[in-house]
């Protein structure tokens, strides 16, 4: 790799964020000059981004931190009601517009966190797709960008060749995402000066179909595409999901501790990339924490745990999870933040069952994965181990702080306060 001038491309590299670029050198001598408008989609299907969008929100930061150029955080109000088939084996359940609205206005508590919004030349923007794509003309569209289209290359994207060579159902509101996502390109350089857009790697033949579609409809500058890869463990798993289900960036979907102890059980060997991602932390201190081994990781791994909370969170929230962590495994003693439920004190009464209790604590799925950890002695209520699956919680269980204890293994807990 030749040598890069900006400082933008050189911490991507560097912290392993880049995956694919289409002209390195031209795009380094826009980062340079600080000439680049960058922006990356993100559609509204849930109320939370999810921690593998987080990757690419922070390529947005570090360009604002380096000086590139503006950052763009492209809401998906458009979008969102087609439906990206890229990973999926079947059709998107479509959401209504209420819903796509909400979900919007809930995404944006974490680009607050993490960008810095405002009216200078690297302050960053957010833009609602749905303000050019609602009012287009079907038939204009089809003739203006339409015609630009090729339906062979169409169906050897990625997004509709792996959903038919399975055999599943592609549906025609699908298929014109690419369309659309291309548009938001041309559309943006058009509004904003845009010359850039970054996503992850399965979002490459979306995103260079917007550099030739913009070619195409006379877009007056250079147009250019940076990928980040698609991460997984170092065991293979995909990077943000877990047994329990996605890890959400909203703590109205996660709490700050659950968040902090995600991190806190990231893998031995995935520790220092995760530094170099999703940290702040300068790259000397991440080189000293990334040769700890033995019990030593630990500390690496708390570290990694309250430097990724306190960039979604807050250093604050960071802060009383990894003090929880510490009063729960290594006092032993119980902490009044460990995430808490509120039940009905009838249901306490009327004898819950153990079983229905730890779905209702969300520390499992169903009665029947209950079930299942009972068997595997991974059930402790108020740190007694069940092993009765017609087990009850009585109102003797509450304890004199007014709780009850439920405790998946050694590491997840969830408290209780009948009410």
């Amino acid at each position: 790799m030749s040598k890069l001038k900006s400082d933008f491309l050189n911490v991507l590299h560097a912290r392993g964020f880049i995956h694919q670029c289409s002209d390195e050198p031209g795009l380094d001598a826009l980062a340079a000059d600080g000439r680049v408008v960058a922006y990356v989609g993100y559609d509204c299907t849930a109320p939370s981004l999810h921690v593998g969008s987080l990757l690419s929100i922070m390529m947005l930061y570090w360009l604002q931190k380096t000086n590139a150029g503006k950052p763009i955080a492209l809401m998906g109000g458009g979008t969102t009601r087609v439906g990206d088939p890229s990973g999926k084996d079947e059709t998107r359940q479509l959401r209504t517009i209420a819903e796509i609205d909400a979900n919007q206005e809930s995404l944006k508590l974490v680009f607050a966190r993490v960008l810095d919004f405002g009216d200078g030349k690297t302050d960053a923007l957010m833009v609602d797709n749905a303000e050019w794509l609602e009012p287009l003309n079907y038939i204009s569209f089809l003739r203006d960008v339409g015609r630009h289209f090729s339906v062979n290359r169409m169906l050897s994207m990625d997004s509709a060749k792996l959903r038919l060579d399975r055999e599943q159902e592609l549906s025609f509101i699908e298929f014109n995402y690419m369309l659309l996502q291309s548009y938001d390109y041309v559309e943006l350089a058009r509004r904003y000066g845009c010359n850039l857009q970054m996503g992850g790697s399965d979002q490459w033949g979306n995103i260079v179909t917007g550099i030739d579609l913009g070619r195409r409809m006379g877009t007056a500058h250079s147009l250019y595409a940076l990928t980040c890869p698609l991460l997984t463990t170092a065991s293979g798993a995909k990077m943000g999901k877990t047994a329990a289900g996605a890890i959400w960036l909203n703590e109205a979907q996660l709490s700050a501790y659950d968040y902090w102890q995600f991190w806190r059980n990231t893998e031995d060997a995935d520790v220092g990339r995760f530094l170099k991602l999703f940290t702040l932390l300068p790259m000397d201190e991440i080189a000293r924490l990334s040769v700890l081994a033995g019990a030593e990781i630990n500390e690496a791994k708390k570290v990694l745990a309250t430097e990724a909370t306190a960039l979604v969170h807050g250093r604050h929230k960071a802060d009383a999870a990894s003090e929880t962590a510490r009063k729960t495994f290594e006092q032993g003693t119980l902490a009044e933040d460990l995430p808490t439920i509120e039940v009905p004190l009838s249901d306490i009464a009327n004898e819950l069952g153990v079983l229905q209790a730890f779905v209702t604590a969300g520390l499992v799925k169903s009665n029947s994965e209950a079930r299942r950890q009972l068997q595997g002695g991974a059930l402790r209520v108020n740190d007694t181990a069940m092993s009765d699956e017609k087990a009850k919680l009585r109102s003797s269980d509450i304890t004199a702080d007014g709780i009850i204890k439920l405790s998946l293994g050694k590491k997840k807990h969830v408290l209780l306060r009948p009410v």
